[in-house]
């Protein structure tokens, strides 16, 4: 019996059509695309190739795209590029960022700077009167992820950003979990710097996107020889940059058939637990929340034995309990909703991709009530009712 993954928002496997793309570019193809010589305008001419299709699957320009590393240092690249040159001021985030934002944030505090983290509901969406009250004379950019990477909450970035504009301040918005999973057009949201990572969308590890609306000013926080219009310096990752062209380029043709399709998954795996499985509550916007997205809190139980148990049984999940792997904590994004420690730390998030099928659903619900069932008979908080 083969093994079931339901934890594509921690990372995707790469496409096979992706990795057959990027080949040529670890041998044959290998050449430097900083250099002027063949094999250098051979690897320039494929990293424009690519700049091209991410563009396009964005609704962008292609001078607008630059390439990093991956989410993290787009989301780096985006607030401290934007914010370092400037005298220290405010800054606007919510409260359930990605700690690739949260910490960000928190090292500009550090820098005297003042941020303002807006409360979100019980369903994890930004409070909108407490978000448009949060502005200040001194406001110089807005921080909001499009989906939230634990409970899968969509946030309404058009209308977030639209208030932003309103009062002249630049919007960005981590759409790492987003980009692949739901239509993502960079003129519709409105937002002026988005960032998105490759092995969230079935491309390589390793390398990532920033959008950068014409006319934003950054400033590089790291750098060398200039390269990526001086914004990102160091020798192009030419394999893994070729790879998330190909791999956007797919979700944008497969998107229209496997968001429906994904959804229907999502919502049966979602019922099928409510129904069978007693004092569980469904985690995140229960309409506005992405297709793949799953999270709950099931109480008396903890969401690491959880996910340990499901592993015995061939089946990958994660918990929401932590935003890192290494800690312990209870999720600062479930907090954020209203839920105490106990429900934190008795999250399971389950997070479906392009392979799931309906078996790998019925899977997950003949053997997860015996999981908890098992669990709670350990469990000193659980009395049976």
């Amino acid at each position: 019996m083969r093994s079931v993954y339901f934890d594509h928002a921690a990372t995707t496997a790469a496409d096979p059509r992706v990795v057959a793309a990027m080949m040529p570019y670890f041998g044959e193809r290998y050449g430097n695309a900083s250099e002027i010589h063949a094999p250098g305008r051979e690897a320039h001419v494929a990293v424009d190739e690519a700049r091209a299709k991410v563009a396009a699957a964005l609704g962008a320009g292609e001078k607008e795209i630059v390439f990093t590393s991956g989410g993290t240092e787009s989301d780096n690249l985006a607030i401290l590029g934007l914010l370092q040159k400037l005298q220290p001021g405010h800054v606007i985030t919510s409260a359930v960022e990605h700690p690739a934002v949260m910490e960000t944030v928190r090292f500009l505090m550090r820098l005297n700077w003042e941020v303002t983290f807006v409360p979100v509901d019980g369903h994890g969406l930004v409070d909108l009167d407490a978000y448009a009250g949060a502005f200040r004379p001194d406001t110089r950019l807005v921080s909001v992820m499009t989906a939230n990477n634990v409970m899968g909450t969509i946030q309404p970035i058009a209308d977030l950003a639209r208030i932003a504009h309103e009062r002249k301040v630049p919007f960005h918005t981590d759409a790492v979990q987003a980009v692949g999973s739901i239509p993502v057009n960079v003129d519709e949201l409105g937002v002026d710097l988005l960032s998105l990572s490759g092995h969230k969308l079935y491309g390589p590890k390793g390398v990532g996107a920033l959008y950068v609306r014409r006319g934003t000013r950054l400033s590089a926080h790291m750098h060398g020889g200039g390269h990526e219009r001086g914004l990102r310096s160091g020798t192009e990752n030419v394999p893994g940059i070729v790879g998330l062209g190909v791999a956007l380029e797919i979700t944008a043709e497969e998107l229209p058939a496997q968001q429906p399709r994904l959804a229907a998954l999502r919502d049966r795996l979602i019922k099928g637990v409510l129904e069978s499985v007693d004092d569980t509550v469904l985690l995140g916007d229960p309409v506005d929340r992405l297709p793949g997205n799953a999270c709950f809190s099931v109480r008396y139980i903890e969401g690491e034995s959880m996910v340990l148990q499901l592993d015995t049984k061939g089946i990958a999940a994660s918990s929401g309990s932590a935003c890192s792997s290494d800690s312990l904590e209870p999720s600062h994004v479930i907090l954020a909703m209203g839920l105490g420690a106990e429900e934190a730390h008795g999250s399971l998030r389950l997070t479906l991709g392009r392979e799931n099928t309906d078996a790998d659903v019925d899977r997950f619900l003949d053997v997860f009530p015996g999981i908890v069932q098992k669990l709670r008979a350990m469990s000193p908080l659980y009395v049976k009712g």
